[in-house]
């Protein structure tokens, strides 16, 4: 929590993660849930004694709060498979409800973390579907994940925004926009059995895909909130532009950093008055390492901006469309 504050005060927003990989038993889950919860309470309380951040705190559609706790469906119920998603939603929906009812009641936000393709149909279906029912209609501020390396993310962004438009929940579902974390994942399993790789094989396509995703959402403000997580300055810069272009103001845009991965990035964004959040995560070391081994492959590949930049690739080369 002093962490927390200590950024805070520095002019950044935080989300934290508690790590926790798919449950295999209704005990883990139930232990993942009440972890969530007490997380949930702590912040809320915490944070009321954190001085005023304007910025970090409203946007055009109104209060941003404080506390931000991102939860994984895999670790709410030990039934999520593909084989059988309908006990999986069922099963992770009675863990979920009452984590919305205690961030309602505490002013926190929570946000809906999306893991492999197996999983993400059973995982949207069920946010959308919870958020829609009567209980949730007026809160609490929630919002999903939108993986831009999967090939078909334009079609699941208008399915998205289909409901965000009609559904008529306030507040807006903050949609968070990442490249994904699961590539190596989803393109060896593809291979494996001979299908088509769901994501894409080049890096300046998902790039692309990742600029188009950004406009798509933007576009379509106020019916969602919108958060743009990427550490490539590129990506950043594009989002921030076209924000400005097309008339939206700097507090209508989030931009998202990792812990640790985008520190340098976060300081120089918030010492300009944009509004950033960092995705802290929390756990212990075993359930650390799975999620350490995702930002390596994710960050340390020969195509990553972090490994260009590193390696001291000219900012003209950089900056360049994809």
């Amino acid at each position: 929590l002093g962490v927390l504050r200590q950024l805070w005060e520095r002019g950044v927003a935080s989300s934290v993660d508690l790590l926790g990989e798919a449950t295999v038993t209704q005990a883990e889950a139930d232990h993942y849930a009440a972890r969530c919860n007490a997380a949930l309470e702590e912040l809320a309380h915490a944070s009321r004694e954190w001085p005023g951040r304007e910025m970090l705190e409203r946007d055009s559609s109104g209060p941003l709060p404080r506390a931000n706790v991102s939860v994984k469906v895999s670790a709410l119920t030990p039934l999520l498979r593909p084989d059988a998603p309908e006990r999986g939603r069922l099963d992770a929906a009675e863990r979920l409800r009452p984590l919305l009812r205690n961030a309602h009641a505490l002013g926190a936000h929570i946000h809906i973390d999306m893991e492999s393709l197996d999983s993400r149909e059973a995982v949207l279906e069920l946010v959308l579907d919870v958020l829609s029912e009567e209980e949730f209609r007026d809160g609490p501020s929630a919002g999903v994940v939108l993986q831009a390396y999967l090939r078909d993310s334009p079609e699941q962004l208008t399915r998205i925004l289909e409901w965000a438009r009609t559904g008529g929940r306030t507040p807006p579902l903050q949609v968070r926009l990442v490249k994904g974390a699961y590539w190596d994942h989803e393109f060896v399993q593809a291979r494996q059995h001979g299908w088509p790789a769901p994501v894409f094989e080049v890096k300046a396509d998902c790039d692309r895909n990742f600029e188009a995703l950004t406009a798509s959402l933007l576009e379509a403000r106020p019916a969602v909130r919108v958060a743009v997580a990427s550490h490539n300055l590129r990506s950043v810069a594009n989002a921030i532009a076209f924000n400005r272009l097309s008339g939206g103001e700097d507090r209508d845009l989030e931009l998202q950093v990792l812990r640790g991965l985008g520190d340098e990035l976060q300081d120089a964004l918030a010492s300009r008055r944009f509004r950033v959040r960092t995705y802290c995560p929390v756990g212990d070391l075993i359930a650390g390492m799975a999620y350490l081994v995702r930002r390596l492959l994710e960050n340390t590949s020969n195509e990553s901006f972090l490994h260009e930049q590193a390696r001291g690739t000219p900012l003209d080369v950089l900056l360049a469309p994809p």
